[in-house]
Formats: C-alpha cells, structure tokens, sequence
C-alpha cells in the first residue's frame, strides 16, 4: 500500500503528473494492462529495494518505486529498439546517468529523506517485467 500513500499534496501532485505523462508512453505500447502488470510489479519491486537496501525502520511512502520502474521499462524498450536497429545506446546511458544525478540531488536536498532504495528496486523491477511484457524491439515512427 506504501504506493499510495503520500507525504502531502505537493508530493501527491509531483507523483500524479509524472504518472500522467509516463503512462500514456507505456500504454501506447503495451496497452492498459500491460501499465497495470508494469506498475504494479515496479511497486512491489520497489518495496523489495527497500527491504533490500533500507537501513532504517522509517515508512517508506509515495509511488515513486512504481514511476521508477515505468521509466526503467521504457529504457529497456528503447536500449531493445535502438539494439535491434544498430542505433547508439548513448542516450539510454546518459539517461540512466541522469537517473542516478536526480536522486543524488533529491537525496541531499532532502537531507536523506529519500528512500533511493525504492527507486532502485523499482527501476530494476520495471526493466525486467518490460523484456517480459513485450520483448519485442519495435522500428522508429
């Protein structure tokens, strides 16, 4: 339940607009159920990071773990199409290195407040449950 539980609407809003904008990517490519199958498993994923990697008793909250694991499976979609096309793999590095940044800074700006363990969980949850939903590499439009 930890993904739908938020630590205020400032938190809420920022995890719904990015939810917004992520989903209509997945779901144009594998359908309503696949972003269900896709969330779902990154949020359970998220939740085993944190089991995983957290060093304290504090709740974890927010569905960042999920919105990490949707941005996962569209890198691995996009690492699978750039692969079957001979097309450089750079921008899925640069991505995944602007990932890491992101949290670096959340994390100290947030004097460690965050649960990096929940975005790694999800993240890996969500690359690995996307080569299983659709594993398929896909021409550019």
């Amino acid at each position: 339940t930890y993904a739908f539980l938020h630590a205020g609407p400032v938190h809420l809003s920022v995890n719904m607009i990015t939810l917004w904008s992520l989903a209509r990517v997945v779901k144009d490519r594998v359908g309503t159920f696949g972003l269900a199958l896709l969330y779902a498993g990154s949020a359970l994923g998220g939740a085993g990071g944190y089991a995983l990697f957290g060093t304290n008793l504090a709740p974890m909250v927010g569905a960042s773990g999920a919105l990490f694991g949707l941005v996962g499976g569209l890198l691995a979609w996009n690492y699978v199409d750039r692969y079957t096309f001979a097309e450089g793999l750079w921008p899925i590095a640069r991505a995944a290195l602007m990932l890491i940044a992101l949290n670096l800074v959340m994390w100290w700006a947030m004097n460690g407040q965050m649960a990096w363990q929940t975005h790694l969980g999800g993240f890996l949850a969500g690359w690995v449950l996307a080569l299983l939903i659709d594993p398929r590499g896909r021409a550019a439009v």
